[in-house]
């Protein structure tokens, strides 16, 4: 299928997009929030790993989440917020350097994202440059590729915890290192290849937990902080990532019977079989080590049930522990005067497509939490269904914030959306995902408001090997692939031809 050599008009955009986006691409000018109202604000910057949008705020009726509801209602929630890339260190590196995966060469999870930008400035750093004291605690980075120059001090350490060994595992843990020690493998391999079991429940106090011991020291700091006003702070919360462990009372708020299981629990019709995550996380996990691949099986409903009640209890508990930095805020007289962005990495599965886990480019994937809370818009309190992406927090925190935004952004500030959350915005959103021996295949996805169309490229050889198109109208869990039907021909080749003229020709110039 040819792509067309003609120029992607603009009424083809409205067109494809189904939204009314007129407006925003008419023109149009705004102060930044800080010029209009002359304040300095400090940023409260929470990043949780794995959190899907699946919160009261968002409209789940089952999950247990009062603090984050909180919070939106004190805030604008995003309900149409992607990530860049499905997975851990490349959707971090790419919205905390406001770039995109490909412009900073990050799609695994250990490239540093300085190998190939040295000089980039990441977020926390610009903010430390233009005067702010900036502090990270947590898994704010990726595990493996932290970067010092972002903050104005190292970050503080989390004592007593560990992400691995929570209190209930800890004696297995150990049984496993000596079983690895006598294999000759490090420790370093059994935490990787072997990390316990997938869930645990036990009845300790939530100190014992990272999560428990990071909010703890991030109270503590916060006091300190106060004195070094203005302040970027930067929390990374390891739950609801895999293992699903959290202190027995937050299991304990949920009957699993009426937990709702994925209804999709069936691989997409027509889409190629390596668009699938193979579940390789969950995997490592000692009593999930033998489970068969998605396209041949899956868990079982025991398992199924099991680990999403896992998911939910972990959530409940990272929002307890959202809920006390909160209150620390407002115990400290800060809350007036910070801006308090929360946000997912990216999404994961819970059983949809019968996978576990996330690097695909999948809405239950791409799709996250984004709730932005900033003191003085009348708007706090409601929703924007508006396309966004993580890479637009850049420069929405420096718009906020009255910083010159730097020339490297390539995302929309999205202040605008915080004045009028209702208003026509941009058209598309994109996410890809790596896949294949070697990371052979790279996948790329293009969002907009009724469709979403994916193309599956050999990196070696340059061709397009699969597409999938899916119509979220008639379609919204993404079930069926109607790429090949002869209806969609024209369809599929303004998409192809709208994602690879990519971000650039479709983000908007002017407000």
């Amino acid at each position: 299928m040819g792509v067309p050599s003609y120029t992607l008009k603009r009424r083809e955009f409205l067109r494809l997009s189904g939204t009314a986006a007129a407006g925003i691409l008419a023109g149009g000018s705004f102060l930044s929030h800080a010029q209009e109202i002359k304040w300095k604000p400090n940023v409260l910057f929470i990043i949780v790993d794995d959190l899907r949008p699946e919160l009261g705020c968002y409209g789940n009726k089952v999950v247990v989440s009062p603090n984050i509801d909180r919070l939106a209602s004190q805030g604008v929630v995003f309900t149409r917020a992607y990530s860049q890339q499905s997975i851990c260190n490349p959707s971090r590196s790419s919205l905390l350097t406001g770039m995109r995966p490909d412009s900073i060469k990050v799609w695994d999870q250990v490239t540093h994202f300085r190998k190939h930008q040295p000089d980039l400035k990441t977020l926390p750093q610009y903010f430390k440059e233009n005067g702010y004291h900036s502090v990270g605690i947590g898994k704010v980075f990726h595990d493996f590729t932290r970067d010092s120059a972002s903050w104005s001090c190292p970050p503080p350490k989390i004592e007593g915890a560990h992400i691995y060994q929570n209190p209930g595992t800890r004696n297995l843990l150990k049984r496993l290192e000596d079983r690895a020690r006598a294999l000759g493998k490090s420790r370093a391999w059994i935490m990787t290849i072997l990390r316990g079991p997938a869930t645990e429940a036990a009845d300790a106090p939530e100190s014992q937990y990272w999560d428990g011991a990071l909010t703890d020291e991030t109270i503590r700091l916060l006091a300190e902080l106060k004195n070094k006003e203005p302040f970027f702070l930067a929390v990374g919360f390891f739950k609801p990532h895999l293992p699903f462990a959290a202190p027995k009372k937050y299991w304990d708020l949920y009957n699993p019977e009426k937990i709702p299981q994925a209804k999709n629990n069936f691989p997409p019709e027509g889409a190629p079989r390596f668009a699938l995550n193979e579940m390789y996380e969950l995997a490592c996990y000692e009593d999930f080590m033998n489970i068969p691949k998605p396209t041949e099986g899956g868990l079982n409903r025991i398992q199924a049930r099991l680990l999403k009640h896992g998911y939910y209890a972990c959530v409940s508990f990272i929002d307890a522990q959202i809920g006390r930095l909160l209150t620390e805020l407002e115990h400290l007289g800060l809350h007036e005067n910070t801006i308090v962005v929360l946000m997912g990495d990216h999404g994961c599965k819970l059983g949809e497509h019968r996978c576990w886990g996330k690097k695909t480019v999948y809405e239950d994937d791409a799709r996250t939490t984004l709730i932005v809370s900033a003191p003085g818009f009348k708007t706090n309190g409601k929703s924007s269904p508006a396309l966004v992406e993580l890479v637009d927090v850049y420069p929405t925190l420096c718009d906020l914030a009255g910083l010159d935004k730097p020339g490297h952004l390539e995302g929309t500030t999205m202040v605008p959306l915080l004045k009028k959350p209702e208003r026509s915005w941009k058209i598309a959103a994109f996410t890809q995902a790596v896949r294949g021996f070697s990371g052979r295949f790279m996948g790329r996805s293009v969002r907009l408001d009724r469709y979403r169309y994916v193309e599956w490229k050999d990196w070696i050889g340059g061709s397009i090997i699969a597409r999938e198109l899916y119509d979220h109208k008639t379609d919204p869990e993404e079930n069926r692939n109607v790429v090949d039907w002869p209806e969609n021909r024209q369809l599929v080749q303004r998409l192809s031809y709208m994602l690879s003229v990519g971000w650039k020709g479709v983000k908007p110039r002017r407000f």
